[in-house]
């Protein structure tokens, strides 16, 4: 096949295997197994897709796989503008040239980056993993498509893997300052030094390139202003086209602004009314459905099985990362009650939990319903300080009330801060959140 392309896929195929690996920060990412699919490797931009795929990498070449039977291949580049699907074939003809040995006899590796850039690559893709003894991944995101959508036009033939900024464990890693040992284990200077690290995780997020102390406050609120304008723009308003884009950072301030807070689309829309802004419902429906597609906040509606009280009970809203919460807050500083929130609830979705709250019919509310992938169910409230007796009293009654309608759920208070003796009723399980945020992923002590 001839393809003015040949000789740069070529190059670039010689120096990705040449290239020495990096160095990277192991991700805690959960990796659905399923034989005969490609795995989709999604998130938001900046989140380290790339730097994922390069640690799945480097582990299959740790487990002995030589380096000519894995191949990373990014299409971001501008010497491949213009290349089409037709053109796709040269990727694996060049590389069964230059490694013959590997073909139909050995199972290698294709780590596909950005590949959304070249349209109809989806067949491609299917087509190697009905054709071609190659296991498959693929990331991207961009305004011509999503990285959700990177998953969903492999129709049914990919699994997804979410990329998300770092969790509590994964920066401390970053940091070199991951506990060796359980964390309950370590001593009151340990504790003490992981609940320091844990408030400066709370304020500044867990974007891999925000990280680090010798990043001012002023810079990385910068830094994160500007991931968030690149969403809105390439992902949300380019993407699709809007018209109104005022009307979207408007949104975008009042759900970011005002994190864990109860959003009702009807109330914003009677606002924007009363300030003469013309904007129908169904736009501000599908401009909240944009920004979670774009992985840039996520929303849990009202625990229940009635879809009813579901669609008229507001949403509750929190920001991919709490860095981002400093940004778009008034007072330019983080709620830090809302921050730990919004950590409890993105542990909870990496643990795989189908997350919404619950309001008891005395009115009582509880932060967190989570069922799990096992059927557990659990009743989580979050609480950066219970020395008050009459917050913890508040506390214990709200998990009380839930679970009259939750019986078989478990019920958790996760704390940052406690006097000495704390005690509540059993079966109320105490949970400081340097502990709860440091257990392994099937949430065993």
């Amino acid at each position: 096949m001839q393809s003015q392309f040949r000789p740069i896929i070529r190059q670039k195929i010689l120096d990705a295997q040449a290239a020495p690996l990096p160095s990277l920060t192991r991700r805690d990412v959960w990796l659905p197994a399923v034989a005969g699919k490609a795995l989709a490797v999604i998130g938001m931009r900046r989140a380290g897709k790339t730097s994922f795929l390069w640690q799945l990498l480097a582990e299959r070449h740790a487990l002995g796989v030589p380096r000519e039977g894995l191949l990373y291949f990014s299409f971001e580049d501008e010497r491949l503008a213009g290349l089409q699907a037709a053109d796709l074939d040269v990727l694996v003809d060049e590389y069964f040239r230059l490694h013959p040995q590997w073909r139909d006899q050995r199972r290698c590796t294709f780590f596909l980056d950005e590949i959304q850039v070249v349209s109809g690559w989806e067949v491609f893709a299917r087509r190697l993993l009905d054709s071609e003894n190659i296991e498959l991944f693929l990331s991207g995101s961009s305004a011509k498509l999503l990285s959700r959508e990177v998953a969903t036009s492999m129709r049914g033939r990919a699994m997804e893997a979410v990329v998300t900024p770092f969790s509590f464990r994964e920066a401390l890693r970053h940091a070199g300052q991951e506990p060796d040992k359980p964390a309950p284990n370590l001593g009151k200077a340990g504790q003490s030094q992981l609940e320091h690290l844990l408030l400066a995780y709370l304020r500044d997020g867990g974007f891999p390139e925000a990280q680090g102390v010798a990043m001012d406050a002023r810079s990385r609120r910068e830094l994160l202003r500007g991931y968030v304008d690149v969403v809105l723009l390439r992902d949300v308003i380019e993407r699709h086209n809007l018209s109104q884009p005022q009307v979207l950072r408007w949104l975008v301030q009042q759900l970011l602004g005002n994190t864990a807070g109860a959003f009702s689309i009807n109330k914003f829309h009677a606002d924007l009314r009363s300030r003469g802004v013309p904007v129908g419902k169904d736009s501000l429906h599908q401009m909240l459905a944009h920004l979670e597609d774009a992985f840039l906040l996520s929303s849990i509606a009202l625990a229940t099985d009635s879809v009813r009280r579901r669609q008229v009970n507001p949403r509750k809203v929190y920001p991919v990362d709490t860095g981002l919460m400093a940004v778009f807050d008034p007072s330019g500083k983080p709620n830090l009650g809302h921050a730990l929130e919004t950590v409890v609830l993105h542990e909870l979705q990496r643990r795989g939990a189908a997350v919404g709250y619950v309001l008891t019919s005395s009115g009582y509310e509880v932060d967190f319903h989570a069922a799990l992938p096992g059927g557990e169910q659990w009743l989580v409230q979050v609480c950066l300080d219970v020395s008050d007796a009459a917050t913890l009293q508040r506390e214990v009654r709200a998990l009380q009330d839930a679970r009259l309608d939750w019986p078989r759920a478990r019920m958790m208070l996760v704390y940052l801060s406690a006097p000495p003796a704390l005690a509540v009723p059993a079966p109320i399980e105490l949970h400081r959140a340097i502990h709860w945020l440091l257990q392994p992923m099937d949430g065993t002590s």
